[in-house]
């Protein structure tokens, strides 16, 4: 009898014993249940980190009144190159590249201009500028609508044209805080700032009738390079008002570094809005040393940028090597050299 209880003791035990093991090993396999760490916040986009943007000072500032300096890409003509000027594109660059903004580049009297076509032709160019513009604001990228005036010269040979075509935009992009207008790219041919200003003031009028704050940049003499004659005579009454300069760093060297100095210390809000890295003609070889020091007074003094352009096109400006047929996802390996320099310094800006 003592032996049968004994024996029923052990046998009580030794299930204890295997229970308990079972315990332990359920515990090891099964997660604790403890309150899980919040995900990390995804990074903000441009516009979420920036808002609104306005002038105030001299600089161009964020929703908040800081300084703000946003570095970006031109397309080339979208008659030419509109393939370029996708979401996955733009989706490329701002994760990859850093890029915060994109510049819409529309020709006006070239081949399938805006201005020398027909209607067809104008539906097709306004519906990718709509296209692009609207996947911007998705992926929160800022955009610049250009009216790239070139062989017309004098910015108001297409004046009409000109406020019809901002009144449509601004009528759309009214509460877009993502938009902002180049009403001219690069006055030429002797265009004086008199006559610059004589065009601009109708077409600020008309965008302002729609949209009240959104960034208006006015082109300059000679290529938007005499930003000193804009310093000297600015455009009176109209806020949220900025300048453009255009530079191609081989040909561009001091002398216009120092004109771009000078008007920022005199209060002219800049915004390069477009610039290269070899010399004026596009297709010279690159000046890397040039080309970073103008990076580094543009970063003085926050100027804003958009390099040009995004394209394969066989000259040395173009971002893409010419046998590269992609039109997003590109790899180091797919870049030309001026393409090539430009990732690495936004890297180095980041």
């Amino acid at each position: 009898m003592k032996y049968r209880m004994r024996s029923m003791h052990l046998h009580n035990h030794g299930w204890r014993g295997v229970l308990c093991v079972l315990l332990v090993l359920v515990l090891l396999v099964t997660p604790l249940c403890v309150t899980p760490e919040p995900a990390r916040a995804a990074a903000k986009t441009p516009v979420e980190q920036y808002g609104q943007l306005s002038v105030k000072n001299g600089r161009l500032t964020d929703q908040g009144g800081k300084a703000v300096q946003l570095k970006g890409v031109s397309s080339h003509g979208l008659s030419w190159y509109p393939q370029y000027m996708n979401e996955k594109a733009l989706r490329t660059m701002r994760d990859q590249w850093g890029v915060q903004i994109v510049r819409l580049a529309m020709y006006t009297a070239e081949y399938n201009g805006y201005c020398t076509s027909d209607e067809a032709n104008r539906k097709k160019l306004r519906k990718q500028i709509y296209d692009t513009v609207d996947a911007a604001g998705r992926l929160g990228m800022y955009v610049i609508i250009d009216w790239h005036i070139l062989s017309d010269g004098n910015p108001k040979t297409y004046q009409s044209q000109a406020k019809k075509f901002f009144k449509t935009m601004a009528k759309r992009y009214a509460d877009a805080d993502h938009v902002l207008y180049e009403i001219c790219n690069e006055p030429n041919g002797g265009t004086t700032w008199t006559q610059i200003k004589s065009y601009a003031k109708p077409v600020i009028r008309t965008i302002r009738k729609y949209d009240k704050d959104g960034i208006i940049i006015v082109g300059t003499p000679t290529w938007s390079q005499d930003i000193d004659q804009a310093a000297a005579a600015p455009i009176k009454g109209c806020g949220n008002l900025m300048y453009a300069l255009h530079f191609y760093a081989d040909t561009h060297r001091d002398w216009l570094r120092d004109r771009l100095e000078q008007a920022v210390k005199a209060g002219l809000p800049v915004f390069v809005t477009e610039y290269g890295i070899c010399d004026a003609s596009g297709a010279g070889a690159v000046n890397r040393t040039e080309a970073d020091k103008w990076m580094k007074l543009l970063d003085k003094y926050k100027v804003s940028s958009c390099v040009w352009n995004l394209s394969n096109k066989a000259e040395t400006s173009a971002l893409i090597k010419q046998s590269c047929t992609k039109t997003s996802g590109w790899k180091a390996s797919d870049l030309s050299d001026a393409g090539t320099w430009f990732v690495k310094m936004m890297k180095k800006h980041k």
